[in-house]
């Protein structure tokens, strides 16, 4: 057995200015799929995390509803813990980062910052406004982009022409606060000389603690020189006041990555663990964080420097995914595709989302799509058709046949040993965050386990006098693959892996026994772990996100007015909606009954594996593409076809013969890129 390994394991912490949504749900769900994967190999894992709880949005929102920063806080909390448990998330602690074991370690490390001489100060002119007595943050003023002269833009970045900027460089800027003018006003604050850690950044970021392309970026920001980091806020602001000041506060960037750390300390006190011992430099303790791809910057360049001055140690892993979008588009609130966790929870189970999210998850920053009609496919097509129905055609004869119990030995040892053999690529898969690739090969089992029930037919003999014990055999034997298949999806689907460890009696968690099939064993009465999943309720969730758009909204038009439009021109940001990626053809097939299509099986890199049918049949033997490059779209609805569903559609251009010519890209070209 492997040595096993301490991992402190965290996701990015929630803002405690609103609830829970699916984009969320993305991180934490792929988060807590390899807290528990580890558990099951034996190692020691804790899950801690917390709220964001400090800045000026909370304390904004607590104005306005009445009632005090702190008020807010708990009561998002206590919504927020309720959701994550009800998905099922094994965290060992969510805490909050308005704590005073947090304001402790904060200061601790602003100490020794300061000690290492990577503090400065320096007057700052900054937006202020007059009405509300108060500096605006940058995403608390708006005005016309320098850029591009798009209006109602933020402080820092326009949104339509995607350019970053200072907050004085805006076009009539207003408070997003009171709608005023603000004003400029000099200000003292405090910042870390990021400099000072250049060097060490650079040797961590290609240490294997990050993503290549995560490492590729940070790269970029190097070259220009690291720029240092303004940590301070000025009053009023619901944060930490920064030590020796009357007026400033530290900002929310500040103390939010201490957050991990101070809410692993409460389980330090907890359970009398040694906390300086888990993070001291050249501790065999592990440090993992799962992030948004849009929080990069503060997690590795600001909180790796923020340890290294504070003498602690550096993550030994950071991960960053993608966005989330739903039916191909983001989230929307007028679609009703901005879905809560609630609203979720309300209308379907919780494990069915963590399937799908794990069956397209990969270890990159590909964003993921949430398409309701590819979910509801593959949730039924592969929890309910294929693995559980192993076990649904299989416990009653063990009741009926066998008492309750399974047979002595296996008919067919060697198929057990087949599927135990495919244990390490599984693991292997997990353990890099490969979910979509671990999952794609535990279905295959899945597939060879019904055909091995099939091929059998046991309700057949069930009917000839005198196979008892053979029907009881082959149920067995189909009862240990699919313990073996419950087992490897145990951290994906948990709520599902406890109904059927009560069922075979047994736990399904533990990959140490995975070897060992269960014989002469007991087990319980089966019930049903999974129903499907309707068009209706899809349609109800859609229905119950929507939220209705009326004159009385007051939301401001900002679509720009169409005038001379041709109607067969498309908007730009239309096309930026369509992902073209490389593909590499795997395996080309003609179809079965089909005159004109080839079955294309397409690796896209982190974005996995998609089935395209394409009607190419007559125009290339499918030998000549297999293992050529060509261009999908990769975020087109599945089509259901009389022949099977097709997954994106490949390019292709017509000769004057009507003759089609698949697109290909220049050398050098690996599946996944993305064509911009």
């Amino acid at each position: 057995m492997s040595t096993q390994r301490r991992l402190l394991v965290t996701a990015a912490l929630p803002y405690a200015n609103g609830s829970i949504h699916m984009g969320h749900m993305l991180e934490y769900i792929q988060t807590d799929i390899w807290a528990r994967f580890q558990r099951s190999m034996g190692h020691e894992v804790v899950f801690a995390w917390a709220d964001d709880a400090h800045g000026t949005p909370i304390m904004l929102r607590a104005e306005k509803e009445a009632t005090s920063p702190e008020k807010l806080i708990e009561r998002m909390h206590a919504e927020h813990l309720k959701d994550f448990e009800d998905f099922g998330l094994s965290f060992d602690n969510f805490s909050s980062t308005h704590t005073e074991m947090n304001r402790a370690l904060v200061e601790r490390i602003w100490s020794a910052l300061k000690d290492r001489g990577a503090v400065r100060t320096d007057m700052i002119e900054q937006y202020y406004d007059t009405e509300r007595e108060m500096f605006l943050p940058d995403r608390f003023i708006k005005g016309g982009c320098p850029r591009c002269g798009a209006e109602d833009q933020y402080g820092d970045s326009c949104e339509s022409c995607g350019a970053t900027y200072e907050p004085t460089e805006l076009v009539d800027p207003r408070s997003v606060v009171s709608g005023s003018t603000p004003v400029m006003k000099k200000t003292e604050h405090y910042f870390v000389t990021l400099s000072t850690f250049s060097d060490s950044l650079k040797q961590w970021i290609r240490s294997g603690a990050l993503q290549d392309e995560v490492a590729n970026k940070l790269e970029e920001w190097f070259t220009d020189g690291l720029r240092d980091w303004d940590v301070t806020r000025d009053s009023p602001y619901f944060g930490f006041r920064i030590p020796n000041t009357e007026d400033k506060f530290f900002y929310v960037w500040m103390d939010a990555p201490v957050g991990y750390l101070a809410s692993f300390m409460e389980l330090c006190d907890r359970h009398g663990w040694d906390f300086e011992d888990w993070l001291r430099p050249g501790s065999n303790a592990e440090m993992h964080h799962f992030i948004g791809k849009d929080i990069i910057y503060f997690h590795c360049l600001f909180w790796p420097a923020m340890l290294e001055g504070a003498g602690l140690k550096r993550p030994t892993g950071v991960y960053a995914h993608g966005f989330l979008t739903v039916n191909g588009t983001k989230m929307s609130k007028s679609r009703g595709t901005f879905i809560m966790a609630r609203t979720w929870l309300e209308h379907l189970h919780p494990d069915y989302l963590r399937y799908y999210f794990a069956a397209k998850l990969g270890s990159g920053l590909a964003d993921i799509d949430l398409n309701f009609e590819d979910f509801r496919y593959r949730v039924n097509a592969d929890l309910i058709g294929k693995l559980v129905n192993i076990a649904s055609r299989s416990a009653g004869f063990i009741h009926k046949l066998g008492g309750g119990k399974l047979a002595a030995e296996l008919p067919e040892p060697e198929l057990q040993q087949r599927f135990v053999g495919e244990h390490p690529a599984i693991t292997e898969d997990f353990e890099k965050r490969n979910y979509h690739s671990a999952i794609r090969r535990i279905m295959a089992l899945a597939d060879e386990a019904n055909v091995y029930i099939n091929e059998r037919e046991p309700w057949k003999l069930a009917k000839q006098a005198g196979r008892e014990a053979e029907v009881v055999a082959i149920c067995t034997q189909a009862l240990n693959l699919f313990r073996l298949l419950m087992s490897w999806l145990s951290p994906v689907i948990p709520h599902t892996a406890d109904k059927a460890a009560e069922f075979l009696n047994t736990r399904l968690d533990d990959f140490s026994r995975i070897g060992e099939p269960l014989l002469d064993h007991a087990i319980n009465k089966f019930k049903p772990l999974l129903t499907r999943v309707e068009e209706k309720q899809t349609d109800a969730l859609i229905a119950a996100s929507r939220e209705s758009l009326s004159a009385s909204d007051n939301t401001p038009n900002t679509e720009p007015e169409q005038a001379g439009k041709d109607d067969n021109m498309i908007q730009f940001d239309d096309f930026m909606q369509v992902d073209l990626r490389i593909a590499r053809i795997e395996k080309a097939e003609e179809v079965e009954g089909a005159d004109k299509l080839l079955r294309l099986d397409l690796d896209l890199g982190e974005m996995g594996r998609r089935q395209v049918l394409a009607g190419i049949r007559g125009h290339y033997e499918p030998s000549e593409l297999d293992g050529r490059l060509t261009v999908v779209v990769a975020n087109l609805e599945p089509r259901k076809m009389r022949f099977g569903v097709s997954e994106g559609m490949v390019l292709a251009a017509s000769g004057e013969d009507g003759r089609p010519f698949l697109l290909s890209p220049d050398i050098g070209a690996k599946p996944g890129m993305r064509i911009k």
